[in-house]
């Protein structure tokens, strides 16, 4: 019997096991590429898809989900830019409340429009405290969330927002520095967050290369979300595996 995702994630946590998931944004991954993608992640044994993005203008969302679906047994986690984003056909949902920002609809009011159709979809729905971090370049989520990302350098107040997340009950907290993003979040502050919230960390976001995920994971993350270094060149997902799942193969 498969595990709930949640779960899942609470288990490998308690076990320092460190997870990878890849990013899908249904607008910008093709056909084709996509099948090469599922490839790589089963041989690499990847943790989770999630699917999603910013905006999500084309019809590609459940096509994703459910090719994802056929042709592997990695679970599926939907990753909504809004509450229009949502697919029956994946296992759960990251319910995202913007904890970084002081806009009152990504706070509450998406989600109460939203939750008649979430409930209905029977979707895994895991609160997630969504905080964006300034990346050093203007971003799509930014930019639609009419909200100012936390500072790059402001450790302190990534902690304590963190800290508020999981106080007010989000299961996971997501730090973010968007997509295309050219700083991506700095280990002093995960290493701030992870050592002072009890739930899973998620951390993505300019992520371009194996180090960093080695890195980031070493600080304390506990997920590691790679998804457009992953787009230009696939082959990254074989290295970006290997420095995630070192973290616990060596213990």
């Amino acid at each position: 019997m498969k595990m709930p995702v949640y779960t899942s994630l609470l288990e490998k946590k308690k076990l320092e096991q460190k997870s990878f998931a890849i990013l899908v944004d249904p607008d910008k991954v093709a056909v084709a590429d996509l099948h090469e993608i599922i490839e790589l992640a089963c041989e690499t044994k990847a943790d989770y898809f999630l699917v999603g993005g910013s905006l999500v203008v084309s019809d590609n969302l459940d096509a994703c989900v459910l090719q994802i679906k056929q042709a592997c047994n990695i679970p599926v986690i939907l990753f909504p830019g809004s509450p229009s984003q949502i697919s029956r056909h994946a296992d759960a949902l990251l319910y995202l409340s913007l904890i970084s920002g002081r806009n009152p609809e990504l706070l509450i009011g998406q989600h109460v429009i939203s939750a008649p159709a979430v409930k209905k979809s029977e979707l895994e729905i895991m609160s997630t405290g969504y905080m964006v971090i300034d990346g050093g370049a203007p971003t799509t989520v930014s930019y639609i969330s009419n909200a100012a990302p936390l500072p790059a350098d402001k450790a302190d107040i990534a902690m304590c927002t963190a800290m508020a997340g999981e106080m007010l009950g989000n299961k996971l907290i997501y730090l973010d520095a968007g997509s295309g993003a050219k700083k991506a979040v700095s280990e002093e502050m995960i290493k701030k967050v992870s050592q002072n919230i009890e739930v899973p960390l998620i951390v993505g976001g300019g992520i371009r290369n194996a180090e960093k995920a080695y890195l980031n994971c070493k600080a304390g993350a506990d997920i590691i979300v790679v998804g457009n270094a992953i787009e230009k060149e696939p082959s990254l997902i074989k290295e970006m595996a290997a420095a995630i799942h070192q973290q616990y193969a060596l213990l």
